[in-house]
């Protein structure tokens, strides 16, 4: 387990956000980072929680709220699945490490160029939650992200270290 230093400390409310962001991003990629196929697919906790799982996870996230939710697209328009729940961690048999990462790293800057768009104070309507701004969006991914990263970063010490 390992523990970053942010680089960005100081600035307006909407860098220190982005900024959070993608350092939480990065956490999550680092912690699969390395693993052989294997041991990224290994189930070690009763949930289908798996190090890539949680990386493809996340991805769906990315693509549920900025994607369909900011930007308003269909399903059938977004880079990938939309499906959230345990389907949103389901990895495909073919699918590799590279690419579950490759897929993320995709998501997440498409991401970033659909929120340059708008004002953090621009409010959507989430099916489940209703109205929620980019701000909330940015505060719920960073959130659900670096608690992510706590998850596979047990899991990754499991792996690493076994009793």
């Amino acid at each position: 387990m390992t523990w970053s230093i942010p680089l960005v400390t100081h600035g307006d409310e909407r860098r220190l956000l982005e900024n959070m962001l993608d350092r939480n991003r990065a956490e999550l990629v680092n912690t699969l980072r390395g693993l052989s196929e294997e041991d990224a697919r290994r189930r070690l906790v009763a949930s289908v929680t798996t190090p890539i799982g949680l990386v493809k996870h996340a991805a769906t996230a990315q693509r549920i709220w900025f994607q369909q939710v900011l930007a308003g697209l269909p399903a059938s328009e977004c880079d990938g699945g939309t499906t959230p729940g345990d389907a949103s961690f389901a990895v495909g048999p073919d699918e590799t490490v590279a690419d579950v990462i490759a897929e993320f790293e995709r998501g997440s800057a498409r991401s970033r160029a659909i929120a340059a768009d708008y004002d953090l104070d621009e409010t959507r309507t989430h099916p489940r939650l209703g109205e929620v701004t980019l701000r909330f969006i940015y505060l719920f991914l960073i959130e659900d992200f670096a608690r992510h990263s706590g998850h596979a970063d047990i899991l990754r010490e499991q792996i690493e270290h076994p009793r």
